[in-house]
């Protein structure tokens, strides 16, 4: 995924950019950068691979050598970034998070337009915010190539832009990522997460809108376009990707996710009867609580994360390094587990090959049973709006392999529409595929209208695309 962060501040501004980045790292796991302007200094910049070590140590000795009082920053899954730029626009750092789906097309149209030339990354892709900054480039001003940008690109993209003046701030045309604005006495934040600054002295002050673009200075916020009608942000945000203390479009992400569980165990009453509840750590700890609080099984942890040194479980290229590093980091707590019926609460089910390691990590520590409620609907289609996770084709997904297994490689979305309808005789035969095939006693999905009634905000609003193809 990725997060941004950035600071326009009356004084020295690199401890609150550094600290407010470090809040971003749950979101990326690859590389991390800062970009710092003072009028004396200049433009500086520092970028690191962060995947064996964590954004903090990697640049605690920059902190001390950087100096400015505007600066912005980024954790990243992908492409080095905050870039510096120099252009007929002026000089500029650029950080964004969002997906490029047509990449090749706009480089074409790059080269044709303004015969230019793009650094390439390992593995001969171009980075999309170098991209991002050609197209900005193509335009007489900063708002205007902004708009441009948003225009051309399809999928997603949020961005901070630093000149010497101020940081513009721009979320995505459908705010599919969130951003929003702090303040305090003597400066102002932009920040994809709305919990990087509390701790820093800022307050509260805006979320930007679908499609807004903002300008950043010591002494406030200038509105130079103003948001769209279309909302489409990511449901899945307050599912998983979001920290539990922030808080999207007024709704906070643990709140949201004690509902989720609320809702599973209002849908379960009477069908199970467990001895205790658990959260697959940490995702899904708190739509357990919600669980256990609504159905009076008593939460408990019978198997602890060990995070001290292992990176997280996602991070590596290879399926079979994660597998690894997901089952070193699990330690079981024997008393917990053995002749004990467990209700396991994940996230979500994406290829299936971690949670049934998870369940016969269980089962062979005693466990009589193990019921699965994924806090979300089935997967059915891969995300084409942001970096959602390094599956390489929608055939990875568990879904989509049963399915295929049923209807054949040619599947058409009538067919998957029904499959994603919880009512439906489809539906139920995949579920029941997918509990045999990974070896749990039950298996019971969130619903989509009720993942709705736990996000709580208007439907019309929240992208749902990975669960149903809708846009």
């Amino acid at each position: 995924m990725g997060g941004i962060f950035g600071v326009a501040s009356k004084s020295d501004c690199v401890m609150d950019l550094f600290f407010g980045i470090d809040y971003h790292s749950h979101l990326g796991t690859r590389r991390g950068g800062m970009a710092v302007y003072g009028k004396a200094s200049g433009f500086n910049r520092v970028i690191h691979n962060i995947e064996n070590s964590p954004f903090r140590t990697k640049f605690d000795k920059d902190v001390a050598e950087m100096e400015g009082n505007l600066g912005i920053g980024c954790i990243s899954d992908n492409e080095p970034q905050p870039l510096l730029v120099r252009s007929h626009l002026g000089n500029f750092a650029i950080t964004t998070v969002g997906k490029i789906n047509n990449i090749e097309a706009l480089v074409e149209k790059c080269f044709r337009d303004g015969h230019t030339h793009f650094l390439e990354m390992s593995g001969g892709s171009v980075n999309p915010t170098e991209v991002t900054a050609a197209l900005i480039n193509q335009k007489d001003s900063i708002v205007e190539g902004i708009r441009y940008a948003q225009e051309m690109i399809e999928g997603s993209m949020t961005l901070l832009l630093m000149t010497g003046d101020g940081i513009y701030a721009a979320r995505d045309r459908y705010g599919r990522t969130p951003l929003v604005i702090g303040k305090k006495e003597d400066a102002c934040c932009a920040s994809f997460e709305s919990h990087a600054y509390i701790n820093l002295g800022y307050e509260d002050l805006k979320e930007l809108g679908p499609g807004e673009i903002d300008f950043i200075t010591p002494e406030g916020v200038k509105v130079l376009q103003k948001p769209g009608d279309k909302m489409r942000i990511c449901s899945f945000l307050w599912v998983y990707y979001g920290y539990p203390t922030s808080t999207y479009e007024g709704v906070n992400v643990e709140e949201m996710r004690y509902k989720c569980g609320d809702i599973l165990a209002g849908r379960d009453a009477g069908e199970v009867n467990p001895d205790l509840v658990a959260g697959v750590p940490d995702s899904g700890i708190a739509h357990a609580i919600g669980y256990a609080n609504r159905s009076g099984v008593p939460f408990a942890r019978p198997f602890i994360k060990y995070t001290p040194t292992w990176p997280r479980s996602f991070m590596p290229t290879q399926q079979s390094q994660r597998n690894l590093i997901a089952r070193m980091k699990l330690i079981p707590v024997h008393k917990l587990i053995k002749d004990k019926s467990l209700l396991m609460i994940d996230d979500s089910i994406v290829r299936g090959t971690q949670l049934r390691e998870t369940t016969e990590f269980l089962y062979n520590n005693g466990a009589k049973e193990v019921h699965i409620r994924p806090a979300c609907p089935p997967l059915l289609y891969g995300c084409k709006y942001l970096n959602f996770s390094r599956s390489k084709s929608e055939m990875d997904l568990i879904t989509r392999r049963v399915i295929a297994k049923r209807e054949g490689d040619n599947v058409s979305d009538k067919i998957l529409q029904d499959y994603a309808n919880p009512d439906s005789t489809n539906y139920k035969e995949m579920l029941e595929e997918i509990r045999s095939e990974l070896n749990f006693t039950s298996l019971k999905y969130h619903r989509l209208d009720d993942l709705k009634k736990s996000i709580d905000i208007e439907p019309c609003k929240l992208c749902t695309y990975c669960w149903n193809g809708q846009e």
